[in-house]
């Protein structure tokens, strides 16, 4: 979008980030604390920003010596050439990983190489960390956390805090998308944004730089088929990357780069089951072998096997002539198995998908199951047959995988599990340089516009977990240090007046900034709060009365939907019965559980304090 001197602007800032995930949240509080006035703006309602951050593992990217590390980095990143300034502005910040979450996040760093206790979890933690065990330099790499916790969305809480402990100086607008950046037309300078804020669009100008933090593309199923090749991919995390990021660099004349670049997480190499379509997949993790141990085999969308199954998982990458890519996806892919591994699943004493044995596909032959899954009968068969083969020759011709994990089919009935390929987050975008510059096709800075995170993000070809967040934090600083200095004067245009204009005055302020004013309180009731939901604050009312704790409403909450949801709406019938808040988390909601059980809890010790005269 080209300014012009007639363009009305609705409010000014010093700085205006787009996306609040973690490297939005950390652009903007750290050109809040260079003295800027910020607004920070994301697509997602309140409750659900965050980003990818707020989903992910918590795990911060961190390196023992900068020689050591630059070295695993550029073995992970080959045979791709990247601008040696910015890969050494990367590992540097990930070698002062631990002393930046000391002074900047205020707690101390913990260290998952050295001091995680590994018994506590089913995650082969040390293949986590030395994800290419295999490249020199990867002893030199850690996980930083901050505490001794994962998926808890705890580095998210941190800096969603930071955010609001500055609410004097950043506005927090949330389900208010960015449409288009305002470019001088003679300059190509960057001057401000078109926002759709409270239905109708406002033009906000940024006096010292715009920091582009929007995410990726996961969930544009368009861009999906144009950079990834893939049919369609089923998110982890965020459903509010949409790619608005590609489309608004490309408005402004942005270079792009690492737009084949994904990754993908879980079991089977990046796939999970089957959702629908715009519902986040289900993330499995951690020791479930029966998926690639004993009579069960991947198939794609022919029928055919199409990789190793029990080869350890790389964020989706599978071991491809000499390097690690991501598979070509398929469309309708399938666990195929048979009765007797059919038993050993119910026999599992905890699924960790627990609709798993709803969703199967059932043949009394291969032929009758091949119609099902719309796969040729003849390549299924032949599939299966092979198979059975390898498992008796005690070798896997096809893919190598260990004969002790086969076990040969028997005669039926045969069964079939719906799979998808999943996406964890995309890489590609606006290219940038090491002073979190976005770059124009001739490689010069696009004045006034910065970028950070997974847009345009610096990971290339192999990814080692942990490097996003660790990137979130490196460049969101750097991004939001630069897009605050004061720069030189802008083309003249036309300023909203101290919030004059009809637009400017029904733009309000920060949307975190919400109170418990309105919730009505009767008697015997009280209000017991939270602040450990992956979603922020948790508040419930209890009514309590003859030491009889008589019910329980979660009257404010922006848990995950498709996860937390299920702890919001069992935990409080169970706690009326068992007359406490003391009571079983919900499998694969532990985190919500355990918000609602600490707000519970507030209110019950509100409840109990002596009645004062």
């Amino acid at each position: 979008m080209i300014a012009n001197n007639q363009l009305n602007w609705d409010a000014t800032y010093d700085t205006v980030v787009l996306g609040f995930g973690g490297a939005g949240a950390t652009a903007a509080r750290f050109a809040a604390d260079a003295g800027a006035k910020v607004l920070l703006t994301d697509a997602a309602p309140n409750g659900h920003e965050g980003g990818n951050t707020r989903y992910s593992a918590q795990l911060i990217g961190t390196g023992d010596n900068f020689k050591d590390l630059k070295t695993y980095y550029q073995k992970l990143t080959a045979p791709m050439d990247l601008d040696d300034e910015m890969v050494n502005t990367y590992v540097d910040g990930m070698v002062n990983m631990r002393q930046y979450v000391r002074q900047y996040l205020d707690v101390e760093p913990f260290s998952f190489k050295n001091d995680f206790d590994t018994s506590s979890t089913d995650i082969n933690i040390k293949d986590a960390i030395f994800e290419y065990p295999e490249y020199d330099g990867v002893q030199s790499y850690d996980f930083t956390t901050v505490h001794a916790g994962m998926f808890d969305a705890a580095l998210w809480k941190i800096l969603r805090q930071k955010v609001l402990d500055r609410a004097d100086k950043i506005d927090v607008w949330l389900q208010s998308p960015a449409k288009h950046l305002i470019q001088d037309l003679a300059t190509k300078t960057v001057i401000g944004i078109q926002i759709e804020r409270n239905g109708q669009l406002v033009n906000i100008k940024a006096r010292n730089g715009i920091v582009m933090a929007m995410g990726g593309f996961e969930n544009n199923r368009s861009q999906v088929q144009d950079y990834l090749g893939a049919d369609h991919l089923a998110p982890l995390g965020t459903l509010y990357n949409q790619g608005d990021g590609i489309r608004m660099g490309e408005e402004v004349g942005a270079d792009m780069w690492h737009m084949q670049n994904y990754e993908a997480l879980g079991m089977l190499h990046g796939m999970a089951f089957k959702v629908p379509a715009g519902e986040r997949a289900r993330l499995i993790v951690g020791a479930w072998p029966d998926l690639y141990q004993g009579s069960i085999v991947t198939v794609g969308d022919d029928g055919s096997r199409y990789f190793k199954e029990d080869e350890p998982n790389r964020h989706g990458h599978i071991y491809d002539h000499g390097t690690w890519r991501v598979p070509r996806t398929n469309v309708h892919p399938y666990l195929v198995f048979d009765q007797a591994q059919l038993t050993k699943f119910q026999n599992d004493a905890k699924l960790p998908y627990a609709d798993f044995l709803k969703t199967l596909l059932k043949g009394n032959s291969l032929v009758a199951l091949a119609k099902q899954m719309d796969v040729d009968p003849t390549i299924l068969t032949q599939t299966i047959n092979d198979f059975n083969h390898f498992a008796m020759e005690g070798h896997d011709y096809a893919y190598g995988r260990d004969p002790e994990t086969m076990q040969a089919f028997g005669n039926g009935p045969f069964y079939a599990a719906p799979l998808t390929h999943d996406v964890l987050n995309t890489q590609g975008g606006p290219r940038r340089n090491a002073k979190a510059e976005i770059l124009d096709s001739s490689r010069k800075p696009i004045p006034h516009l910065y970028g950070a995170g997974e847009l345009g993000g610096i990971c290339a070809n192999q990814y080692q977990g942990g490097g996003n967040l660790a990137e979130c934090l490196i460049f969101g600083k750097i991004a939001g240090e630069n897009a605050a200095k004061a720069k030189e004067s802008q083309p003249e245009t036309t300023d909203a007046t101290s919030g004059a204009s009809a637009k400017s005055a029904a733009l309000g302020g920060n949307d975190l900034l919400a109170t418990d004013d309105d919730i009505k309180v009767g008697p015997n009731q009280y209000l017991g709060t939270s602040d450990n939901g992956i979603g922020g604050q948790v508040v419930v009312r209890i009514t309590y009365a003859d030491e009889t704790l008589k019910q329980v409403e979660v009257v404010r909450q922006s848990e995950s939907e498709d996860v937390g949801q299920v702890a919001i709406e069992q935990l409080p019938a169970k706690m009326v019965a068992a007359n406490s808040y003391d009571v079983d988390v919900i499998s694969g909601a532990s985190t919500s559980s355990r918000a609602v059980k600490s707000a519970v809890k507030n209110a019950l010790e509100k409840a109990k304090l002596p009645v004062k005269d």
